[in-house]
């Protein structure tokens, strides 16, 4: 599945030349276009060719596998996320390509998002002043695609890994609840509320059951709020302000502190582009290139395990990073 746009950017990315693609499966949705590029494994396709970098988009289960080969094959690798199916397996592939001295990145795309980014910039400059909540949503319904793993490891790893990102700060507590209304044998829905080691407080609500898509990221702060919906990649500040009225119930309803609301003019370009781009980058030597390194992916996996704990255990769960 994202596999494909891998793929499509990668053959019209500048400075990087297409060699190939390896899936059992075959080109299912015509991704590589030269059906001489397709191999049915990663031994053939390193037969024919040796690529510098490769990207790992498998299921999850399959992450160490494929990044044992390229670690001894001299490949950089971008890998999908989650890292690995467990923090122990993470380390596995950290310990791969660290000891190969190679290059390795998580694809934690969601970092890449313009709203995001822009969210996360003005969250450095101070704007809304020091933040005290972080909240994200990310309900939509059932990518029938998933096999392997529950709700808590396929997408809210994308919201465990932004509120560190966001709060400057690693997780450090969880508590969690989990439902299973599917009959498969992962979870489908989370509610997850916890804290970063900073003391910042942080709620997660992500379901894969919804009929409707909505991605939102809200940071709270003392000026005021920071609003990214991240699929219309759309940013909105709505600033604190002492506004007097002397029509009482519209004050009422209105609170004392509303102020102005702007939605940013942002430019947009496509998340998995700009995660490329970077990923090429940092093997070409830029050092400062904006990868999301193997530590975040592990600490994703390991919040990701925290969760599923508090869920069984019903209790506050403490997270290792």
């Amino acid at each position: 599945m994202i596999g494909r746009h891998h793929a499509r950017i990668l053959q019209s990315l500048d400075g990087v030349d297409f060699v190939g693609g390896a899936d059992p499966t075959g080109d299912r949705y015509g991704a590589l276009g030269d059906p001489s590029l397709l191999y049915a494994s990663v031994e053939e396709l390193l037969e024919a060719t040796r690529p510098q970098i490769a990207v790992v988009a498998l299921p999850t289960e399959e992450h160490v596998a494929a990044s044992q080969q390229l670690a001894a094959a001299g490949i950089h690798a971008l890998i999908e996320k989650p890292l690995a199916a467990t923090a122990a397996q993470a380390q596995v592939i950290i310990d791969l390509f660290t000891t190969a001295g190679l290059h390795a990145v998580v694809g934690h795309v969601e970092r890449f998002n313009p709203a995001l980014m822009e969210m996360r910039q003005r969250l450095d400059s101070g704007q809304i002043g020091t933040p005290f909540l972080i909240a994200t949503q990310r309900i939509g319904p059932f990518p029938d695609r998933i096999r392997d793993v529950g709700v808590v490891k396929d997408l809210a790893t994308h919201d465990l890994d932004l509120v560190g990102w966001l709060g400057g700060a690693a997780i450090d507590r969880v508590a969690a609840q989990t439902t299973n209304r599917t009959g498969r044998p992962h979870e489908d829905v989370v509610l997850v509320t916890g804290q970063l080691r900073s003391g910042l407080p942080f709620n997660c609500i992500v379901d894969w059951l919804s009929p409707t898509k909505i991605r939102s990221v809200r940071v709270l702060g003392d000026r005021g709020m920071l609003i990214a919906d991240t699929v219309r990649s759309d940013l909105t500040f709505y600033e604190n302000a002492t506004v007097s009225s002397d029509w009482e119930s519209s004050a009422a309803l209105r609170g004392v502190s509303e102020g102005d609301v702007v939605r940013y003019a942002l430019s947009r370009r496509e998340p998995l582009l700009a995660e490329l781009e970077a990923f090429r980058d940092l093997v070409l030597g830029d050092g400062d290139a904006a990868v999301v390194g193997l530590q975040a992916g592990l600490a994703a996996v390991q919040a990701a395990e925290a969760v599923l704990r508090s869920a069984e255990s019903a209790s506050t769960e403490i997270v290792y990073a």
